[in-house]
């Protein structure tokens, strides 16, 4: 793929993430999605052959990008730092991209028609490798027996709920994850919960120099 193929390729992407959150996949529109993409219908077709061809696309992207921060998580690590920076990572993906969570929930929500081949393999398998090394660090005494694959889900829930219910935090609160303070005070209380719940101090308590 050249460089402009490529870059027409993201600009679909983009487009169509925008109008897949917004409408649903029944509600949006190839014509909307060209327009917004800045190219006519048919040469967004020349780049994928109908509406399911990008909505697959959109979502594949979403679920790669999605999944980074849980791969980085090593098993050689320090199991506080690990799973804060997991944390604080997705609360930002959630920042940065809260329509992409908002497609992928709705998705899930709708019995997962497009992607449940990959939740049931390619997901399901990161998560069986994650869980293990959670179980390592439980085993090794490094943090409370807690059930690995429930800890997953509750950082998964928490953090994706700023992006997924952000009309109701701004109801609640006036501000949302694109005010930097809120963003900070928010990592800090689900990173200090979380930790907290599984018997890891957040934040570390810092070694005295000598």
């Amino acid at each position: 793929m050249s460089r402009i193929q490529e870059k027409n390729r993201n600009l679909i992407l983009d487009a169509a993430l925008g109008e897949f959150s917004k409408k649903g996949f029944s509600g949006a529109t190839v014509e909307r999605i060209a327009a917004e993409a800045g190219m006519s219908k048919s040469n967004l077709l020349y780049y994928f052959s109908s509406k399911e061809a990008i909505y697959n696309a959109t979502l594949a992207h979403i679920l790669e990008v999605w999944l980074a921060p849980l791969k980085t998580l090593d098993p050689a690590g320090d199991p506080a730092r690990e799973l804060a920076g997991y944390i604080c990572q997705k609360i930002e993906m959630s920042a940065n991209f809260p329509e992409a969570s908002r497609l992928f929930a709705n998705e899930v929500m709708q019995g997962a028609p497009q992607i449940l081949p990959i939740l049931e393999t390619d997901l399901k398998r990161l998560v069986q490798e994650k869980c293990g090394v959670i179980e390592d660090w439980i085993d090794a005494g490094k943090l409370r027996r807690v059930d690995p694959l429930h800890l997953i889900f509750t950082i998964w829930a928490t953090t994706q709920h700023y992006a997924d219910f952000s009309v109701q935090i701004r109801a609640l609160t006036g501000r949302d994850l694109s005010d930097a303070a809120f963003l900070q005070q928010t990592e800090e209380a689900v990173t200090s919960l979380i930790l907290n719940g599984v018997g890891l101090a957040w934040p570390p308590e810092e070694t005295e120099q000598e």
